[in-house]
């Protein structure tokens, strides 16, 4: 045996106390989509002189509460008021 070579018993003993490290994972970053503005500006809608409102309000609650716009309904967050929209058949 030279000198640099340790006995074979020795190096299994060194592999089984230190486990291995696995190597780091490299994910991709993927960007953030840039969210829709919300707030006052989805909830009117300014032609000329004239303000409309884009979304109904709240029955129980009254004006000032206005409904989420779903798929299929309306729905107060406020009170948790549901109206359906009506089917087109």
């Amino acid at each position: 045996m030279s000198k640099n070579e340790a006995p074979p018993a020795a190096e299994s003993k060194k592999e089984e106390a230190k486990p291995q490290k696995a190597a780091p994972k490299t994910e991709k970053k993927t960007e953030k989509k840039k969210k829709d503005e919300k707030g006052v500006h989805a909830l009117y809608k300014i032609e000329g002189d004239k303000v409309t409102r884009l979304r109904p309000t709240c029955e129980r609650c009254g004006v000032g509460y206005f409904m989420a716009n779903h798929k299929d309904r309306y729905t107060c967050g406020h009170c948790g008021f549901t109206r359906y929209k009506q089917v087109e058949a």
